[in-house]
This record gives structure tokens, sequence and C-alpha cells, in this order.
């Protein structure tokens, strides 16, 4: 026998209460999150705003340049004067050679503007050791395969535990149909899925650099929608999702399927999920041709470091 469940806006004060901090909560965490994406990812190409120069710099890496140069233009752009940078770039592009570090100034630039964050003790590259900056003076490759291991496993399991919540509230509401509620809650953990695969492949081939951002779109929109939903038929049932003669108005779900039919949009979703299959496929066959030997001949670093 099915289990009856109350409804969001039939549940108790206190568990609205609990929700609603909850939700409130996770939402500006979400916001802040965004926010230093801009101000790091966002500013890998000397930009402000998120861009696809931005991803491909980012997991690809900039290969016309160092990693060091990449910085200074980028992210960094803004804790140093030009003149400055210009001194350190010179020198990287001169061979980064320890006998100039001294004769060019760069020495004194690294301890005035760099040392104080990148140091030993700090969870960033320590500029103060010279092999450190020597081996950021190469060519820029972008992420590693260990920085993205490391960030993936973070990911996957961090933002799985805030979508659970989210979507756990969500199954509470009742203005949608079960299909869309279904739909509602399992896309944040594809997209999630396709966003952390997306960074590999970029990794691999800046073509996919477009899916990291769509994949990141795609779990903000059904955050905002869930959140949305849930706040509204906690608080506002009545000013929302009855009408003026207190009569429940058609599930929205119900006028967006008929619309969508309408448009086209059927076929559309079929398109894309082919779409998506081939670039599965693609991306597939690329880190078979070119993401294992990377892994093989990291792996092989890896074992000499340690021997």
């Amino acid at each position: 026998m099915a289990r009856e469940f109350s409804s969001l806006k039939q549940m108790d004060t206190p568990v609205k209460v609990l929700f609603t901090g909850y939700l409130s909560t996770v939402a500006v965490g979400y916001l802040v999150a965004l926010i230093q994406i801009l101000f790091t990812h966002g500013m890998a190409d000397g930009k402000f705003g998120l861009s696809i120069d931005d991803i491909v710099y980012s997991y690809y890496g900039n290969r016309s340049g160092s990693l060091l140069e990449t910085k200074l233009n980028g992210s960094m752009k803004e804790n140093a004067s030009d003149k400055e940078r210009f001194a350190i770039i010179q020198w990287v592009r001169d061979g980064a050679d320890q006998d100039d570090f001294a004769d060019a100034g760069v020495d004194k630039i690294i301890q005035e503007r760099c040392v104080m964050c990148h140091n030993k003790d700090a969870p960033v590259p320590d500029l103060s050791d010279f092999k450190v900056l020597k081996e950021l003076a190469s060519e820029d490759q972008g992420a590693t395969f260990s920085s993205l291991t490391r960030v993936s496993h973070i990911h996957l399991f961090g933002i799985s535990f805030i979508f659970m919540f989210v979507g756990l509230i969500f199954t509470f509401s009742e203005t949608s149909t079960t299909k869309y509620k279904c739909i509602a809650i399992g896309m944040p953990y594809a997209f999630l899925l396709v966003d952390i695969l997306s960074w590999w492949l970029t990794k691999l081939n800046p073509m996919f650099a477009w899916l990291v951002i769509i994949a990141g779109g795609g779990m903000a929109v059904s955050f905002a929608f869930m959140w949305t939903v849930s706040v509204a038929e906690m608080w506002a049932y009545d000013k929302v999702f009855l009408d003026a003669e207190g009569q429940h108005r058609p599930k929205w779900s119900t006028i967006v399927e008929a619309r969508f039919k309408q448009i086209g949009g059927e076929a559309l979703a079929k398109k894309s999920f082919e779409l998506l299959k081939q670039a599965g496929v693609y991306g597939w066959s690329q880190f078979q041709s070119r993401g294992l030997p990377l892994l093989k001949e990291l792996y092989l670093k890896i074992i000499k470091k340690d021997k």
C-alpha cells in the first residue's frame, strides 16, 4: 500500500523554517561559488567574465605560452604592475635561466609580490622554490591530471549531497506531474556527471569547452527551478497556485508539455540526445588514443620520482 506524505504547504511551520533555512543557505553558497568561478576561471584570459577562452586556458592550457605567463595576464594580473609583469614574462621568454633570475630583478619582484601567498605553508605553488618557478615557466598544459582527479572527486561527493537534500525537499511539492518531478530531480546528477567529464575531455581537446558551460548552466537551471517551486509552495501557495476563486490552476507541467510538443521540442530533444551520444563516442575514442598514453606517461613519471 502506498504511503501518504504531507505536501510542502501542509507541513508544520518549524519544518518549513528548517527547509527554507537550508535552501536559502545553499542558494547563497551557490551564488558565492559562481562569484568565485568568475574571479578564478573567469579571469584566465585576463578579462572579467566567463568565456570559452577561460575554459580552454583553465583545462587545456594556453599552449602558446607558459603557465606563469598565463596567470600573470589572467587571474594574477592585478597583483603586480605592468612593468613588473613584463619583467617576469620577458625573463620566462628568454629561457627562465637561473643566472638571469637576479640580474633581471625577477627575484625581488617574486619575493615582494608573490611569496606572501605562494609560500611553502600555502596550498598553492611555492614560488620561493626556484624549481617550482622553473616548472611554471614551461609550456602551459592547463590543469594537471592529478588536480583534475582531486577536484573531480570533491565535486562529485559534495554537489551530490547538496542536490540530494534539495531534491528531497522538492519531492514534497505537488504542482508538477510525477514525470516532470523525476526529470527535475534527475537533471542535476546527469549534468554533474557531464560537467566533470567535460573537464577531462577539454583537457584532451579544447573543442569540448562548450560542454563545460552547457553542463554548468543545466545544473543552475535545475537548482533554480526546484528551489523556486519548493519555497513558493511552502510560503505562497494560495497566491501562486490558486486563482481568484480559490481553485487550483492547471499544473504548469501539463501546459509546458503541450507547448513543448507544439514547437517541436521532442524532436529537438531526440536530436540533442543523439549529439551527446556522438560526443560521448568521440570523447571515448579521444581518451583511448590520447588520454591513456598521457596517463601512462604520468604514472611512469610518478614511479621514477618515488625511486
